[in-house]
C-alpha cells in the first residue's frame, strides 16, 4: 500500500509502497483510513523543526495523526469496536500503569506514544491502532468532518484552559485549523466579540470570514497593536489564545492582554520567548499552557462537528487523494490552504 513516510531526522517526507499492516494482535484493530488530515505539527514534522527529535528511534515512520475510518478486523479481547464501525482514532497510546493513567488522567501519561509519530499513523489505506483509542461515530457526521475531532479537541481545551465566560473579550493570535476552532469554542462559551489575528493569511482568514468572523487582521508589516488599531478593533481583551506558534507574538499578546486577563498557550514554539514578568505581576494577569485534550472532550467535540456539519465543513479546504500528499503539504505549508484532507 502507498504510505506517507519520514525516513531519517533531516527535512523531508516521500510516499513510499509498504506491507500492509499484518493482523491485530489482542486489543487492537485493522483501520481503513478514509481521510486523514495535514496538521502543523506534520509541517514541522516534515521540515524537521526542533521539538521532534524523539522521533528518530522509530524511523521510518508513517505519519498521520488526525483520522477517520472504519474497522475492518479486530484482535482478541476487543468487544468494541466491531468490524463495520466508523471510528475517530485518539492519537495517544497511553501506557496504562503511570500514575496520571492509574488516577483517570491519561491525557497526561508520561510513558505515551503518538500514532502518527511514535508509531506508524493515518497516512495510509491501513493502520493498527489500540482498540481503546477508537471513538465511535454518529451516521450523520462524514468521514472528513470525523478526521476534524483531533484538532478541534485541541481548540477545545484551549479554551476551557482560558475558562472563556459569557460577555469576554477574546483575541486568537494564528488563523489556522486551531485558531479556527478556538474561534468557535469561543463562541459556543458566551464570548462577547472574537477578533483573530494572523500574517500574510488571506486564505485562512478568508476561512473564518466564511464561518462566521469578520474582525480578522492580517498584521504583516506591523505590530498587533498597530493592527488592531488599523482596523478599528479592540486594543485590550480578557483572553488572548496563542495559537501561532510564534514567540515573538507572546510580547505583543501581553500588551493587548487586560489586567487579570489570561493569554493561553497552544501553539508550538521552537525557541523560547522573552516577556516582562514586572509588567504581568503589576498587571496581575496569568500565562497558562494548553495542549492535549482528556477523553471526555471527544464526545463533545464530535457532537459539536455533527450539530452543525454545514459550517463545519467550511473549515476543510480541499481534499485530496494521498498519492498527492507531498504537493498537498507544500500548499498547506504556503498558507495557501486551511485544512487539507488526504483520502487514502
Amino acid at each position: 500500500m502507498l504510505a506517507l513516510r519520514k525516513f531519517a531526522p533531516e527535512p523531508g517526507i516521500r510516499l513510499d509502497e509498504v506491507d500492509e499492516p499484518g493482523k491485530p494482535g489482542p486489543g487492537e484493530v485493522l483501520l481503513s483510513v478514509s481521510a486523514a488530515g495535514i496538521c502543523g505539527t506534520d509541517l514541522h514534522i516534515a521540515d524537521w523543526t526542533a521539538g521532534y527529535e524523539a522521533m528518530a528511534a522509530t524511523m521510518p515512520v508513517t505519519l498521520g495523526h488526525e483520522f477517520a475510518g472504519h474497522a475492518v478486523q479486530v484482535g482478541a479481547g476487543v468487544a468494541a469496536p466491531t468490524v463495520g464501525s466508523r471510528v475517530v482514532v485518539r492519537p495517544s497510546v497511553v501506557c496504562g500503569r503511570c500514575e496520571d493513567c492509574r488516577s483517570g488522567r491519561s491525557q497526561d501519561c508520561t510513558h505515551r506514544t503518538g500514532i502518527g509519530i511514535g508509531r506508524d499513523g493515518g497516512f495510509a489505506a491501513r493502520v493498527l491502532v489500540p482498540a481503546e483509542n477508537c471513538i465511535a461515530l454518529p451516521d450523520g457526521l462524514d468521514d472528513a468532518l470525523a478526521a476534524l475531532t483531533e484538532p478541534m479537541t485541541v481548540s477545545a481545551e484551549a479554551v476551557d484552559t482560558a475558562e472563556v465566560k459569557p460577555g469576554d473579550t477574546v483575541l486568537v493570535i494564528g488563523p489556522g485549523t486551531i485558531g479556527q476552532g478556538a474561534a468557535l469554542f469561543a463562541q459556543a462559551a458566551g464570548a462577547a466579540r472574537i477578533v483573530v489575528a494572523g500574517r500574510d493569511d488571506p486564505a485562512r482568514l478568508a476561512t473564518l470570514a466564511a464561518l462566521g468572523f469578520p474582525d480578522g487582521i492580517d498584521s504583516a508589516g506591523m505590530s498587533l497593536r498597530s493592527a488592531l488599531e488599523r482596523a478599528g478593533l479592540p486594543t485590550s481583551y480578557d483572553v488572548i489564545i496563542e495559537a501561532a506558534g510564534v514567540p515573538a507574538v507572546v510580547p505583543e499578546a501581553l500588551d493587548l492582554l487586560a489586567l487579570r486577563g489570561v493569554l493561553t498557550i497552544c501553539g508550538i514554539h521552537a525557541k523560547p520567548a522573552s516577556i516582562d514578568l514586572t509588567r504581568l505581576v503589576r498587571r496581575h494577569q496569568q500565562i497558562r499552557g494548553s495542549y492535549r485534550a482528556p477523553l471526555a472532550t471527544w464526545p463533545r467535540v464530535i457532537a459539536f462537528l455533527a450539530a452543525d456539519p454545514q459550517r463545519m465543513r467550511r473549515l476543510i479546504s480541499e481534499q485530496a487523494p494521498l498519492s498527492d500528499a507531498v504537493a498537498a503539504f507544500a500548499r498547506a505549508k504556503s498558507r495557501a490552504a486551511s485544512k487539507i484532507m488526504l483520502l487514502p
